[in-house]
């Protein structure tokens, strides 16, 4: 059964995701990119400020999205599919991995990764 592996990251809106950045990486170390930052070194958790503007997190005013590492993407989407749980948007699969992102119970958008490598 396609499952979750992991807490791929946290994405999360700011007023100033530079200066956010920023304060992260001179307080607290962490190596932060234009992306964020990540933290185990091999791209597998990321911390991500996004500005407070963003539309990633989907329609409304989710402040934060959750991002949950999968081992089958494919298999796992058309399992919740199966079940009605509710798509947003297509999949995307980039040099880093594939994506889809769904609605939870709650209707808050949550992001699903499969890592490629």
């Amino acid at each position: 059964m396609a499952k979750v592996t992991g807490l791929g990251g946290v994405f999360y809106k700011v007023a100033d995701p530079v200066a956010t950045r920023a304060w992260y990486a001179e307080h607290l170390g962490m190596p932060t990119d234009a992306y964020g930052a990540t933290l185990d070194g091999e791209g597998q958790s990321v911390w991500s400020p996004f500005a407070a503007t963003s539309d990633y997190f989907g329609p409304g005013d989710q402040p934060f999205m959750v991002n949950l590492k999968v081992d089958d993407l494919d298999a796992l989407t058309a399992a919740l599919t199966a079940k009605g749980i509710e798509m947003v948007g297509d999949p995307l699969d980039e040099s880093y991995g594939k994506f889809a992102w769904i609605r939870d119970c709650d209707g808050y958008k949550v992001e699903l990764w499969e890592p490629k490598g």
